[in-house]
């Protein structure tokens, strides 16, 4: 552990990077409250997605990234903002209609749509609850319903009242004009109606911590700004929790940045310290257009996971978080393979190599032993040119291949062989497209199907792999162009697996004739 910890020091790991960060925090003193606490925060106005479970499994890589190299205890928080009033109704709900009376109300007031819970809030709290259990996170729940209407916000919302003042200052810089004339950072819940209201205040009365308003029916109304009576808007929560909660790390997207120090003054005006942030970059879809909820576009988590594991996701996640990329179908085959290369390398590896091995920040410092004997790619490939249509299908040629290996004692590869399935049948099949071989192409072709013929030695990727090799040698500069056309000839793909171990899995002789079905003119 100790030579881990050392390698931990000076790693260029961003979790490792992080962690220092909150290491030099508390370099002279250990944090009074006795942790060191992350938060997460969550809007509960539609269901968990893919930036959700980013969000979370980074903050948790910092985390384990800090335990390691600190002895301070730490917490990790999901703050839920379910106190906010529902702007619009979702239209994936039952009978959408039914909730055009309590727009406005905050989501914890409103009925259920789903009829499972006590409130619409609440609901999708339990989604987001179930959703996380699902991938083991370590956390602890906040509802910000709670928090405002059990007094646990009340001594920081006072401060806001004594100090309203210096926060609206500062939330005027960043508004336009129209709106700095009717903003406040307190957003009154009508007593009657129970709607959040966007109004104008006529006072703030920090001596007795009330507010004084009017109505939208110009009745003139004071509140204690305790007690759940009040919200903050939310650029003003986001600093106020902070405080309140006595927040050291945060990370949040590219598109919260420009408000970063908005959050950070408003935190220092109430009492508290500005935490640690790490902002990540968005997810793009196919076309290198934002991700959007609304649109549709890009990946879902759900998606994810129906064609490759939890694993997979956490290693994409891990990957350059500051630098935008792509979240399309095509980077899942590529994810799983190269998550295995890495869970495979580290049992050899030192302790300075093992820190910055994405696999110790994905398991939390103990990944497991990978039993993937056969790429996800190679799988994908097996399964097109043999037309599977179930897992069976491709255990037939694994045990061939590897007859040492079953679904009991490789439950990932049995995992990542059902998926290849799935994967080919919905993205691949309907893609393929075969061509015909030209003059050189079919004279090389045809030298390797008589060389496979005639070949009696072990059917060893290496071995097979100096075939195809020497083949292409001989015809080809450069040599990509003679894998390029295997590809392209006998797998309808424009890339695919080093074709040595390909023809190891698949069989010599059934490789043997697929090339004669491309000679033939069989597969175009």
């Amino acid at each position: 552990m100790s030579d881990l910890r050392d390698a931990a020091l000076v790693s260029k790991a961003w979790p490792f990077e992080e962690a220092r960060k909150l290491v030099k925090r508390y370099e002279k003193a250990p944090p009074e409250k006795g942790h060191v606490l992350f938060e997460t925060g969550y809007g509960p106005s539609g269901l968990p997605h893919i930036g959700t479970f980013g969000e979370v499994a980074r903050t948790t890589m910092i985390r384990r990234a800090f335990e390691l190299i600190s002895d301070i205890p730490t917490r990790l928080v999901c703050f839920s903002d379910d106190l906010d009033g529902m702007r619009k109704v979702p239209d994936n709900v039952p009978d959408p209609r039914q909730l055009d009376q309590h727009l406005q109300r905050p989501l914890s007031d409103v009925p259920d749509p789903f009829g499972t819970h006590d409130s619409f809030g609440a609901h999708n709290n339990a989604m987001l609850r179930r959703f996380l259990d699902t991938f083991g996170f370590e956390y602890e729940f906040i509802s910000a319903t709670s928090f405002y209407r059990e007094g646990h916000f009340d001594e920081v919302l006072l401060r806001a009242a004594e100090r309203y003042d210096d926060i609206m200052a500062v939330m005027l810089k960043s508004l336009r004009e129209e709106r700095r004339q009717t903003y406040s950072i307190f957003l009154p819940i009508h007593p009657e109606t129970g709607r959040v209201l966007y109004v104008p205040m006529k006072k703030v009365d920090a001596a007795n911590g009330t507010i004084t308003f009017d109505d939208e029916d110009g009745r003139e109304i004071t509140l204690p700004v305790t007690g759940g009576n009040v919200k903050l808007q939310w650029k003003p929560d986001f600093g106020a929790r902070w405080a309140a909660l006595g927040v050291d790390f945060e990370m949040y997207g590219k598109d919260h940045s420009t408000n970063t120090p908005i959050y950070d003054r408003i935190c220092e005006i109430l009492g508290g310290r500005k935490p640690e942030h790490f902002t990540y970059e968005l997810f793009l879809d196919q076309n290198g257009e934002k991700i959007s909820k609304s649109k549709g576009n890009g990946l879902t988590i759900d998606e994810w996971l129906s064609y490759a594991s939890t694993e997979s996701l956490s290693y994409y996640m891990y990957l350059k978080p500051r630098t935008a990329k792509r979240l399309s179908w095509d980077v899942i085959p590529k994810a799983v393979d190269e998550y295995h290369q890495q869970l495979r390398a580290y049992p050899g590896q030192d302790a300075k190599a093992r820190v910055n091995n994405p696999v110790w920040h994905i398991h939390g410092g103990t990944p497991p032993e990978s039993h993937m004997v056969v790429p996800f790619s190679m799988l994908l490939n097996l399964a097109s040119v043999s037309s599977a249509e179930d897992r069976e299908t491709l255990w037939g040629f694994i045990r061939r291949y590897a007859p040492e290996a079953s679904a009991e004692t490789h439950p990932d590869l049995d995992q990542a062989a059902g998926f290849a399935v799935r994967y080919y049948n919905d993205f691949v099949k309907p893609g393929r497209v075969y061509r015909a071989p030209t003059e050189l192409e079919r004279e090389a072709l045809q030298d390797l199907r008589d060389q496979l013929a005639a070949y009696d030695g072990p059917v060893e990727d290496e071995a097979l792999q100096s075939i195809v090799y020497a083949v292409g040698r001989e015809r080809f500069e450069p040599l990509r162009d003679w894998f390029r056309a295997l590809y392209e000839v006998l797998l309808g793909a424009s890339q695919g697996p080093r074709f040595g171990g390909f023809i190891a899995l698949y069989g010599v002789d059934e490789t043997v004739a697929l090339i004669d079905k491309a000679l033939a003119g069989e597969l175009v």
